[in-house]
This record gives structure tokens, C-alpha cells and sequence, in this order.
């Protein structure tokens, strides 16, 4: 196996932890134990390794490298041979044991944080986990303790496991499931000691100063020029900041800033204590300060000018970092307060085949694809840019996209605020750049977004229905201010269809956000999107990731069993939750269909569990047939079936799974034939959606970004068509990806975000079937060409309300005809 060169940026002096995810070719590493590290100088370095994914030979496909780094030592370089042994120096254990303090209208509660369960130990990082139930809260922590360290890097998490009661499928800020928190805090206690003093950089880059105890640094609101926006209205439509940045009180000295990403350090003579909290800032209202003997953390603080409300289903989690003794200085903090990145270069996460069809950024001939794709980073329109606009901060929304697509007919003075929500799943679009390009800008992007995904956006309860339970919620509705709603679709506000100027309520789009609203406004199978979670996992070994990609997966298959719905006494029938798209009564090719069975494919590749790819392959058969009238799908209405291309790329998805793993079995087979029919039908009849503006509502620039789809569908099919066929299939390819990319280069509104999200997904792999135009996925290994007729899908709830009305009937009749012999008897 070749030497992976890894690069590392870091603080410019001292040591500190590193951990990243290197993918390896198939079959290249069997056994991770024996890899080697080895920095600039050659020495070898303390290295621990362990398999997060295998390939289907057993062999790693990517594994987790954790190593405590020095700055200048880089670039180091791993590979295969005979480590040397590494004797355990990791002590999961934190002394003082850290209190945690939680505050709402029933009073304080508190409880020690402690390393409670090992979920991960080795040479060098060993992680434990802890929780507990506080109040009317779950709260949960990751405890990640180093070798040679006393630094530990916590993630804390709270949830309120309440569901939410969504009155008239509306779910707002205020609701009854919330839980309303005064102070939630994390308390460091130092043994008395000398007179207690402060050490204080509060911004990164900022100089080390020193202050008498008390010291507070206190985070209001983001320091953006934009910090009132309406994004942060609370329950009562208040915006509750009341100042610009931050204020730092020590002793009798006091200052304002911006924004804080503070190091501290208190120090009472024989005991030193210190903390550092990355995304401190952006994570407002939030305060760090200190007494005599106690170093504390606010992480929902009680100087914030309202209570803080945590929604039912939903969690938050923090991440920072304490040391005690020797190592509570600015220098071994600073990297945790900017953690040390490692990274391989582009061409080796390519070269690794362990996402298909990667290419090197810099090897794309596609320059104006290119700038699409960069519109994102580069720029005066990047999505940096687009959160100062709408202050897309707080604890609750940082990390997330501005939809800035959907304020375009926006009237009022201020931007209408929008949240994405990961809509067709840009953590894995900034995911596959980085790998594409090596630019770390866009693994802070992936990881920002892939937090808030996880804490925000699913909805963490199972207290609700099943079709609700553990999904993913909406984007904010189309051309609909956020305002109370938050990050679940559906406010107040859009029932009065408020918000939402330039919007004719006659309009098509308008009927259906009624009919969306009327059906309940919660998670649904068409917003569901696991594969960037899958790859921040592979890159960072989250594992909450994990966790949150297998929760979707396990979603679906709940969403469609019957027997956990209120119809079940009537039928057990599958429910078609996890099929339909548009509407209940569409269970062919769609939205729904394709992000099912490509969040189920996921969930197989994560856990191996088979429930996955039954589920998936029932879906397949469900959905789509090799026989399928292909006209009388009407697909060629936009407005209303336009997303059959989502299925198709996922059944791509399946077809690249299975070949995987020698799978070539019937369900092979009829994906593979359904596939072919399909494109055989789009070869001949689609064309460019824009040029025919005259069947849209907005013929606008997502719809050009949309046609990228269809390129890639032809380019699932080439690998499975043969000759003159595949030949049309690649021309049809080139035609839609050449198409797409003219037509939003020209496009003014080309930098809106929901374009460039699926330029960053899509298109990237033109380049790898240019360069292997004859790449061929395997055939069946089955003789399989009669598949019978298609199947018409009868939901449970359909089933269920036929068999009702027969029992009313009978009941009619058997009461007639009791009545009938009553009126006899009278007579007779």
C-alpha cells in the first residue's frame, strides 16, 4: 500500500489532539493495527486506527486516525507495516468532576458529569459517554479524553423528549410540548486557594490578559451588523438581544466587542482549571465566567433578556474543551478553541474509489461547472455571506443555509428570513468538494451544517405519531417568512398567508400550501437526506452522525408499518408513507420514493443490518417496473411529477450497491431493466424544463439546476446499456450537463443558494465519465426478462377505509334486519 501523505493546519506552537477519516482503496488495508505514522522528521508517532466502513471484501474502506500532533512536525504520512507498540496513557477520568446546573420555572437541578460508560478506548483518545434525565429533560454527554493530556473535549446535549402538540398542524415557538430554561451551565470548582486571578484572550488572535476574580465575558447576540434580525423573534414575536456583540466585566474594568471565542483560565494558586469554547459567538446568548474557586460556563445564561425555549423534539448540543494543571494554558487550549485539522490531498480521496466517480478539482475540464460549484465559498454571494443577511446565528440556527432563494419576491424593508434545512443534502455536497478540492472551507461548512441538522432540524421524540417520530422537518415553506416556525415549516403566519408578497393565493403554489398545512406540516419522506451525515461520519468518526443517519433510515421503515398506525385494526397493510410524493395517492417514481430508498441504502452501509435492503428492494418494486407505461405517468408535467429523475438516480444508487457486493440476483435485474426503460423514454422525450416557460409557475433558475439530474440518470444508464444505446445515452448525458451549466452561467440569480446547493451535488461526476466513457456495471447473473405485469400499490389507509364502510354496512343490515323481525313480533 502506497504512503497517504496528510496535512495538517494547527496552532503554530505546542501539541494537541488530531483525529480525521482516510479513506483506502478495496482490498489495499486488511488489518488498520498495522499502520504506521510517521512526521516530517520520520519519527514515528503514537498513532491509533479504527474501521468506521468496510469494502465487501472485509477490507477497510475508511478508518479513523487519531494522533496527538506537534506544530511544525507536519506533513506526516501513514502507511502499512509494523507499528510500534503504543502502551495505553489515557485516563478517562476528570477531576474536579464538572456540575452541571439546569434552571427552569420549577427550580435549579444539578447533577456531576462523569465518565460513565467507555464507548471507544485506545492509545491515544478514549471516549465515554454519559447520561441522565434532569427534570423534564434527557441530557447526554461525550467525554473525549487524550493521551498525555489533561485537556478533555466535552459535547454536552440536551433534549426535551416532549413532542410537540403542533395545534392545527402549525408549528410555532410558544407551543405546549416547549420547555422554557433559565440557565443551563457547566461549573469547573477549584479546592480554595490564594487569592483567585483570571487569564482572558476572549477573541481568537487576541492577546492573554489578566483580571481580578469575578471576571464575566457575556455573548448577546452574534456582533453582526444585522444582530436584530427578525430571525431571532421569540414566542411573543419579540426580538429579546438587546446589545451588539459581547461585554467583558473583570474587577473593575469593563469593555465591549463583536465576537468572542474566548480562552480562560482561573488559577488559585495550587489549582489551575481552564476552558475553551469554539463557536462561542455564534452560539449566543451564551457567557463564560467566574467566582473565587469555580470557573463556569453558561451555555443558555440567565443575563439573556427572555427564558430559553427548547421546542418539543428538539436538542441542542455544545462542544468545548477544559484542562486542568500543566496543561490549563493559552497555548495547549488554543487547539481546541481551533481544533487542529488533518487531511489527505484530493487526489488520493479519489483515487480510493470510496465515493464513486470523485475526480480532482483540479483535473475537471468544466471551468464554468467549476464556478458554479464555488459560487458557495467564493465571491461577493457566498454562504458566509447570505447568514449575515438574515444574522443566520444563535444556538438554534448556526450552521444552517439562508434560503435566499425563496425571499426573491420579498417586499419589506428587511430580508425575509428562510431556513434550508439540508433540502437535497448539502453536507454531502460540501463533503464531496472538500474531497474534490482539499479546501477546508468546505469541511467547516459540512461539519457547521451537519450539527445543526442533527440537533435542530430532526425531531427528536417518540411521542408523536409514527409518521412523525425521529424525521426530518421541511425547509421553510416557498416564498414564506420563517417568523414563528422556526425550523419547522409551517407558522402561524403562512395559515393567514402572511409572509408571503407576490404570491397569489389563487395560484397552484398556494393550493398546495394548504393542502401541505391541512395533512399536518410535519416530517415527511420527501425532506429526508442521510448521505452527507453518512460522510461527516467517515471524515470526523461523529457519532452522533451515525446515529442520526441510522435514526432517519429506521424513520422510513416505521413511517410505512402499519401496525403503527390507528388503522391497523382494520389493515396491516404497509402504510405508503414512505412512497408517496405530491400526494397520498402517487407511488410511482418521485421525491419520496428516491429519498427513501437512498436513505436506506445508507442505513444498510452503516450497519450491515439486512432489514435495510429488504425494505429498499420492496420499495423498488413498489415504485417502478421494467413494463411500466411510461406516457401514462405524465411525467412530462413539471409542475407536478418533475422529481421522477430523484428515484432514478437513487435506483442508480441501488444498482451501484448491489453490483458492490455481487449481488446480480432478480431484484438486480428488474432494477437494472426499469432503469433502462425509463431512460430510453427520457432519450426521446425530455428536454431543457426552461425551454418551455410557458408550463411553469416560476420558470426561474433552480429549474436549469434541476435538469442536472437528468444527466446523471443518463449516466447510471450508460453503465448498464450497451453500444449504438449507450452511445444516445452519453450524448443525451453531455447535452443535459452542457445545457444546465449555459443556462445558469447566464443566469443573474445563478448565486442563489438552492442552484449552487445542488451544483455542489450534482455534476461532479460529468468529469469521471468523460474520462471512462466505457466504464460498465456488471450484468445480472440471473436470466431474467418476464417480469411480469406492474402492480398497482393500495395503501393502508385506502384498505382500511373500504373495509369500514363494509363493516358500516353490515351493521346497517343487521340492524334492519333486527328492527324488521321487532316490527313481526308486533304484529303477529
Amino acid at each position: 500500500m502506497d504512503a497517504v501523505e496528510l496535512h495538517v493546519t494547527c496552532p503554530p506552537a505546542g501539541r494537541g489532539p488530531v483525529t480525521t477519516g482516510i479513506p483506502f482503496p478495496r482490498g489495499a488495508l486488511t488489518d488498520p493495527a498495522k499502520l504506521v505514522l510517521r512526521d516530517a522528521r520520520g519519527a514515528v508517532v503514537a498513532l491509533q486506527a479504527r474501521t468506521l466502513d468496510r469494502w465487501p471484501d472485509g477490507s477497510a474502506r475508511w478508518v479513523l486516525l487519531d494522533w496527538i500532533a506537534e506544530a511544525g512536525a507536519a506533513p506526516y504520512r501513514v502507511s502499512a507495516g509494523e507499528p510500534v507498540a503504543v502502551a495505553p496513557d489515557v485516563k478517562p477520568a476528570l477531576a474536579p468532576l464538572p456540575q452541571l446546573l439546569i434552571e427552569w420555572g420549577d427550580g435549579p437541578t444539578s447533577v456531576a458529569l462523569e465518565a460513565a460508560h467507555i464507548e471507544h478506548a485506545g492509545p491515544v483518545r478514549t471516549t465515554a459517554t454519559w447520561r441522565d434525565a434532569l427534570g423534564p429533560l434527557d441530557v447526554s454527554a461525550r467525554l473525549h479524553f487524550f493521551a498525555g493530556l489533561s485537556a478533555v473535549r466535552i459535547e454536552l446535549t440536551i433534549r426535551n423528549p416532549n413532542r410537540a402538540i403542533h395545534p392545527g398542524g402549525l408549528w410555532d415557538l410558544g407551543d405546549a410540548g416547549s420547555v422554557f430554561l433559565k440557565d443551563v451551565s457547566l461549573s469547573f470548582a477549584l479546592p480554595a486557594g490564594e487569592a483567585a486571578r483570571v487569564r482572558c484572550s476572549p477573541e481568537t488572535g487576541a492577546a492573554v490578559e489578566e483580571f481580578a476574580a469575578p471576571v464575566e465575558l457575556y455573548q448577546d447576540s452574534s456582533g453582526g451588523a444585522n444582530w436584530r434580525s427578525t430571525n431571532h423573534l421569540n414566542r411573543k414575536r419579540e426580538v429579546p438581544t438587546r446589545f451588539r456583540g459581547y461585554t467583558l466585566k473583570g474587577g473593575a474594568q469593563e469593555r465591549s466587542g463583536l465576537r468572542a471565542t474566548p480562552v480562560a483560565i482561573l488559577d488559585t494558586g495550587k489549582h489551575t482549571v481552564g476552558v475553551a469554547v469554539p463557536h462561542f459567538w455564534q452560539n449566543f446568548p451564551i457567557s463564560v465566567d467566574s467566582a473565587e474557586s469555580s470557573l463556569n460556563i453558561h451555555l443558555l445564561p440567565r443575563q439573556y433578556s427572555d427564558v430559553h425555549e427548547l421546542q418539543g423534539g428538539e436538542q441542542k448540543t455544545w462542544t468545548f474543551a477544559v484542562a486542568f494543571g500543566a496543561d490549563a494554558t493559552p497555548e495547549s487550549l488554543e487547539w481546541f478553541r481551533a481544533p487542529a485539522r488533518a487531511f489527505a490531498s484530493p487526489q488520493w480521496y479519489c483515487a480510493s474509489g470510496a465515493l464513486p466517480y470523485l475526480t480532482p478539482k483540479a483535473g475537471d475540464p468544466h471551468s464554468d461547472y467549476l464556478k458554479l460549484v464555488d459560487a458557495a465559498i467564493e465571491g461577493a454571494d457566498t454562504f458566509d455571506h447570505k447568514r449575515e443577511q438574515i444574522d443566520e446565528y444563535g444556538w438554534r440556527h448556526f450552521g444552517d443555509i439562508y434560503g435566499d432563494h425563496e425571499a426573491v419576491y420579498g417586499t419589506g424593508p428587511e430580508p425575509m428570513v428562510s431556513h434550508y434545512n439540508n433540502q437535497y443534502d448539502p453536507v454531502a455536497g460540501f463533503a464531496y468538494q472538500f474531497l474534490r478540492s482539499g479546501n477546508l472551507v468546505w469541511l467547516r461548512h459540512m461539519q457547521e451544517l451537519a450539527q445543526h441538522v442533527i440537533d435542530i432540524d430532526i425531531y427528536h421524540t417518540t411521542q408523536d405519531k409514527s409518521a412523525y417520530n425521529g424525521g426530518l422537518f421541511w425547509h421553510t415553506y416557498h416564498y414564506a417568512a420563517a417568523d414563528t416556525g422556526t425550523h419547522r415549516s409551517y407558522p402561524r403566519s403562512l395559515l393567514q398567508m402572511k409572509g408571503m408578497p407576490g404570491l397569489d393565493p389563487n395560484s397552484e403554489k398556494a393550493k398546495r400550501s394548504k393542502h401541505i398545512y391541512a395533512a399536518g406540516g410535519g416530517p415527511a419522506n420527501e425532506h429526508n437526506y442521510t448521505t452527507g451525515l453518512m460522510l461527516h461520519y467517515f471524515l470526523t468518526g461523529s457519532e452522533q452522525a451515525r446515529e442520526a443517519a441510522l435514526g432517519l433510515a429506521r424513520w422510513v421503515i416505521d413511517l410505512d408499518d402499519g401496525t403503527k398506525t390507528v388503522f391497523r385494526f382494520l389493515s396491516r397493510a404497509n402504510t405508503g408513507y414512505a412512497s408517496q410524493s405530491r400526494d397520498a395517492g402517487y407511488h410511482g417514481p418521485g421525491r419520496g420514493s428516491g429519498n427513501s430508498l437512498s436513505v436506506l441504502l445508507d442505513g444498510h452501509r452503516l450497519s450491515g443490518d439486512g432489514a435495510f435492503l429488504v425494505k429498499a428492494e420492496q420499495l423498488v418494486r413498489r415504485c417502478i417496473h421494467p413494463a411500466d407505461d411510461v406516457p401514462k405517468r405524465n411525467l412530462l408535467d413539471v409542475e407536478n411529477r418533475w422529481f421522477y429523475t430523484i428515484f432514478l438516480q437513487a435506483l442508480g444508487k441501488y444498482l451501484d450497491h448491489k453490483a458492490e457486493r455481487g449481488q446480480l440476483d432478480a431484484t438486480y435485474a428488474y432494477a437494472r431493466a426499469s432503469l433502462l426503460h425509463y431512460a430510453r423514454w427520457m432519450a426521446d422525450n425530455e428536454v431543457p424544463t426552461l425551454s418551455r416557460p410557458e408550463i411553469l409557475e416560476y420558470p426561474n433558475e433552480t429549474w436549469a439546476a434541476q435538469d442536472m439530474r437528468k444527466c446523471e440518470v443518463f449516466q447510471f444508464a450508460m453503465k448498464h446499456a450497451t453500444g449504438a444505446e449507450r452511445d444516445k445515452f452519453r450524448e443525451r448525458a453531455a447535452f443535459f450537463f452542457r445545457d444546465a451549466v449555459a443556462r445558469l452561467t447566464a443566469s443573474p440569480t445563478r448565486t442563489l443558494a438552492r442552484p449552487v446547493v445542488l451544483m455542489l451535488s450534482y455534476g461532479y461526476a460529468h468529469a469521471h465519465f468523460q474520462a471512462h466513457p466505457n466504464e460498465s456495471a456488471p450484468p445480472p447473473a440471473v436470466a431474467a426478462s418476464d417480469f411480469g405485469t406492474p402492480q398497482v400499490f393500495v395503501p393502508q389507509k385506502v384498505i382500511a377505509k373500504k373495509r369500514a364502510k363494509l363493516l358500516a354496512a353490515a351493521g346497517a343490515l343487521c340492524a334492519l334486519a333486527a328492527l324488521a323481525g321487532v316490527v313481526a313480533w308486533l304484529l303477529w
